[in-house]
């Protein structure tokens, strides 16, 4: 029997659909102290205006999805200025989106539809 090959999630397996000229995308800076991957939800820290992993039991605005992350992003050391986001007018895998182990499914759909009201519309089996 041959050897499996696992992959890890790329940008195709997120991302379906962004609108033309980068439109979709946003740089930003996330916050240290984290290491997120490709698929993300994330939020603002509002007095810092740093990204950070969604966190729906936060009051500091990191509790209102803001985006997707679009690759991986390691700020365990220090913040990073150079994330990408779709943050508007895009499609992204359900599949694909990485959460925070304890996130409820009620707090997943609180989440996609924040996004939604974003243009960014999570799709099943996309």
């Amino acid at each position: 029997m041959p050897p499996v090959l696992a992959e890890p999630m790329n940008l195709g397996d997120l991302l379906k659909y962004e609108a033309p000229n980068l439109y979709s995308r946003d740089r930003i800076t996330v916050a240290a102290g984290q290491n997120l991957l490709l698929g993300s939800v994330v939020g603002i820290i509002t007095a810092s205006g740093q990204y950070t992993r969604i966190d729906p039991s936060a009051q500091d605005g990191k509790q209102v999805a803001a985006g997707v992350l679009l690759q991986d992003c390691d700020a365990t050391a220090a913040e990073r200025t150079d994330g990408l986001i779709v943050a508007r007018h895009a499609i992204v895998s359900d599949h694909a989106l990485a959460w925070p182990a304890a996130i409820t499914n009620a707090e997943k759909l609180t989440a996609m539809a924040q996004l939604k009201a974003l243009g960014v519309l999570v799709r099943q089996g996309a």
